[in-house]
């Protein structure tokens, strides 16, 4: 299986000219991949800039510096849904607001021809106040077709792929939508329903 690269967590910087905290996103490739992350990673700056829903982190910016991309996005207060978990199971009716935010998000994202492919608890926020929002579109893949990715390579965090995308087949909103029911399934029981 391939994946994007991983990169410390976003962290908080001012931005000089708007004067606001934001966060930080930079990403250093492996050398043998480094075309196609490049492009990657520009891709995930074009795909979530076009987005604009309450519950998606806002990109303001991309740049490259010396080689380094960076994103620069919005700052969200908050923990990760993977830290919620890590707590054990939650009661249904935060579960029923959380997955109803996160379906929101995801319906915007597929009106707007982006299948996010890697939906997992690490990749939702959720702030003090019970808002969510969706990061890290770094593998989406708009629905026309276009993409780094060549045919039958898998992309995506196993625990969370829906059978199409584990068989390197065409992904779907039906594809994001299968990975936020294995989400809901962890977020009940605490578990998730296959290694």
């Amino acid at each position: 299986m391939t994946g994007v690269q991983t990169c410390a967590l976003p962290i908080s910087a001012r931005d000089a000219v708007l004067h606001r905290i934001v966060a930080v996103k930079v990403m250093r490739p492996r050398a043998d991949e480094e075309t196609a992350f490049a492009m990657r990673f520009r891709d995930e700056a074009r795909h979530t800039a076009g987005l604009s829903h309450p519950n998606i982190a806002t990109v303001y910016d991309y740049g490259e510096d010396d080689g380094t991309a960076y994103l620069v996005m919005e700052l969200v207060p908050g923990e990760p849904l993977s830290t919620i978990i890590g707590q054990g199971p939650m009661p249904v009716e935060r579960v029923r607001t959380i997955l109803g935010q996160c379906a929101l998000a995801l319906a915007a994202a597929h009106e707007a021809g982006v299948v996010h492919r890697d939906v997992k608890p690490a990749n939702i926020l959720v702030t003090p106040e019970g808002q969510v929002k969706l990061t890290d579109f770094g593998i989406a893949r708009a629905t026309d077709g276009s993409g780094h990715t060549r045919t039958g390579e898998v992309m995506g965090t196993p625990q969370y792929l829906a059978p199409e995308q584990a068989l390197g087949r065409p992904v779907t909103g039906a594809t994001d939508l299968y990975a936020l029911g294995v989400v809901g399934f962890e977020m009940l029981t605490g578990v998730r329903p296959f290694d």
